[in-house]
């Protein structure tokens, strides 16, 4: 049995036919409204996530930051736990998240961090030494809200804010395919390269060179990539040419506002 809390959920989605169902699913038994953030499938996204009790919108895509924001306008809650379609609460995390409200604990912090652990297609599941990440994932949206950067989706807490910090995971399937993970990676740092001209960040032409070799290094070594045999060699390649890549167009940005 299961016991829904106030809590909002809210997902923005394109073209997620193929993970959608997972996101919905693992949130369905602590959180009493899903919402879905399309930004215009052409897949069958919205009627997957309606035929599962999800509210789907549509809000034309503006960047990251600001189809966020959008998502915690619509919320009726004034909780909110947020996850990307390519993500799915663990059902440990579900539990914890709906003893923290039964018990009251919730209230304990403003803002609760959750532990984002790499899943690959051909896993069921994380590895026990799956690379992880913390970010806010539930929190109180009158304390703290999305940031607005095209690039960066981020909650911003102010400087008095409590943190919380959940035990359980969540599992991130970010890979659908090395086909996807290329195309991917062009959009995306395209995306790096344009926000550090807006800010007027440059970048050191050392990293041309430097990018590559240390972004590997990173990957295989510290995010423990190594230990997945050679898939960890695929994968650490991928992440250090993305970092090259962010690094090379914001260079090439630089060189067109020279010559004109």
């Amino acid at each position: 049995m299961t016991t829904q809390q106030p809590i909002s959920v809210f997902i923005i989605a394109r073209n997620e036919a193929d993970r959608i169902s997972r996101a919905i699913e693992s949130v369905g038994g602590f959180a009493d409204e899903v919402i879905v953030i399309d930004s215009g499938s052409t897949d069958d996204t919205c009627s997957i996530a309606e035929s599962l009790g999800a509210r789907v919108l549509y809000n034309k895509w503006a960047g990251y930051g600001a189809q966020k924001r959008f998502g915690e306008d619509q919320c009726r809650n004034h909780w909110i736990f947020n996850l990307d379609a390519d993500e799915a609460a663990s059902p440990a995390l579900a539990a914890e998240i709906r003893d923290l409200f039964a018990s009251g604990r919730v209230g304990q912090a403003d803002f609760w961090r959750v532990r984002i652990k790499d899943v690959f297609a051909h896993e069921a599941g994380a590895a026990s030494w799956a690379y992880g990440y913390n970010q806010i994932r539930l929190y109180d949206r009158r304390r703290g809200r999305f940031s607005d950067s095209t690039v960066h989706d981020t909650v911003r807490p102010p400087k008095d804010a409590r943190l919380g910090q959940l035990k359980a995971p969540m599992e991130h399937r970010s890979i659908r395919s090395i086909a996807f993970h290329v195309e991917k990676m062009n959009r995306y740092s395209t995306m790096q390269a344009q926000d550090m001209a807006a800010r007027g960040r440059r970048i050191g032409r050392w990293r041309l060179v430097a990018e590559f070799p240390l972004a590997f290094l990173k990957a295989y070594l510290l995010r423990r990539y190594a230990l997945y045999g050679w898939w960890g060699l695929v994968i650490s390649t991928n992440f250090a040419y993305t970092r090259f890549l962010r690094v090379a167009k914001a260079y090439e940005a630089e060189l067109g506002n020279r010559s004109r």
